[in-house]
C-alpha cells in the first residue's frame, strides 16, 4: 500500500511538472508538443483562432488517450493503466488551472529547457510505472511487447508531425519544437532504462549466493563458466547474465554485499535475441 501511495505521489508530481511546463515554455516559446499534447494544443489553438472558442486543453487530451489507454488496460498492466488515467487527468486539469506565466522570453532558452523539463516529468510517471499518456502508451505498449525502446522511434514519428505542421502554419515554430522533442527523447533515453539490457560478467569464490541474489533480485537466470585464473592458476568461476539496465545498480549493490570480492565488469547490450522475460509493469 505504501509503494501504491508513493507511486501515486509521484506521477501528480509528474502530471504537474508537465503542466507547468506547457503553461511557461511551451506556451511563451509557441512550441507544439508531440504526441497528443501537442494534437490538443493544436486543436485548442485552431478552434480559437477560427470561432474564437477557447476549448479547456483536458477535454481534448482526454478525448485523444481513451483508446491507447483501454489498450494498455488488456495489454500491459491494471495498475499501469489506472495510474496513467490519473497522469493524464492531472496534467489536464492542472494545466487548465494553473496560471501561465514567462520564465523568459528567449525562445531557444524556452525550447531547449522546456524539452529537458518535458522528458524529466515524462520519466518520473515512467519510472512510477505509469506514463503520461498519448504516445507514450504506444511506446510502452510496443516497447512490452518486443522487449526494446523505440524512443527514438517516436521522436521520428513527432518529427514528421511538425514537418507536416511546418509546411501548413509555417516552419520557425516547427523547426523550435523539433529541437524541443530531440532534448525531451535524450532525457528519456537518460534516465528511463526498462528496456536497456546490461550484460554481467562475474568472477567470485561464492557463485551459488549470487546467482540466488540474481533470481531474487532481478527474476532472470544466469550460466555459470569454469575456468583459469591466469595470474594465480587458479580454478575461477564466472557468471554470465543479461538484466534490464534500471535493476543494474540494485543488483550490484547486493551482489558488492554478499561478496566484497567480487570482479564485475557490466557491458551494455546492443542486441538481445532469445528468451528474455520481463516483469510486467503492475
Amino acid at each position: 500500500m505504501t509503494k501504491l501511495l508513493l507511486r501515486f505521489l509521484v506521477v501528480t508530481a509528474g502530471a504537474l511538472i508537465m503542466a507547468v511546463n506547457l503553461n511557461t515554455f511551451v506556451y511563451t516559446a509557441g512550441l507544439l508538443p508531440g504526441g497528443f499534447t501537442g494534437i490538443s494544443l493544436l486543436l485548442q489553438e485552431v478552434i480559437q483562432k477560427f470561432l474564437h472558442i477557447r476549448i479547456p486543453f483536458a477535454l481534448f487530451y482526454w478525448g485523444l488517450n481513451i483508446v491507447p489507454a483501454v489498450i494498455c488496460f488488456q495489454y500491459v498492466g491494471r495498475r499501469f493503466t489506472i495510474l496513467s488515467i490519473w497522469a493524464i487527468i492531472a496534467s489536464g486539469l492542472f494545466t487548465d488551472l494553473i496560471p501561465g506565466f514567462q520564465m523568459t522570453s528567449d525562445v531557444m532558452l524556452c525550447t531547449i529547457f522546456g524539452g529537458i523539463v518535458n522528458g524529466f516529468a515524462i520519466s518520473l510517471c515512467l519510472l512510477a510505472g505509469a506514463t503520461s499518456g498519448g504516445t507514450d502508451f504506444i511506446s510502452i505498449y510496443v516497447s512490452e511487447k518486443t522487449g526494446r525502446s523505440i524512443w527514438n522511434h517516436i521522436f521520428i514519428f513527432n518529427v514528421v508531425i511538425l514537418i507536416i505542421f511546418g509546411l501548413i502554419f509555417g516552419w520557425q515554430r516547427a523547426l523550435y519544437s523539433i529541437i524541443f522533442q530531440f532534448a525531451g527523447t535524450q532525457i528519456l533515453n537518460s534516465l528511463y532504462k526498462r528496456y536497456q539490457k546490461s550484460t554481467l560478467l562475474i568472477i567470485s569464490d561464492k557463485t551459488d549466493e549470487l546467482i540466488q541474489i540474481i533470481r531474487e533480485v532481478t527474476g532472470h537466470d544466469a550460466t555459470l563458466f569454469t575456468g583459469k585464473g591466469c595470474y594465480q592458476g587458479a580454478e575461477r568461476k564466472m557468471i554470465y547474465t543479461v538484466v534490464s539496465s534500471d535493476e543494474e545498480d540494485k543488483l550490484l549493490r547486493s551482489i558488492k554485499k554478499a561478496d566484497p570480492f567480487a570482479f564485475v565488469n557490466i557491458l551494455q547490450t546492443k542486441m538481445l535475441k532469445g528468451n528474455f522475460i520481463m516483469k510486467r509493469q503492475d
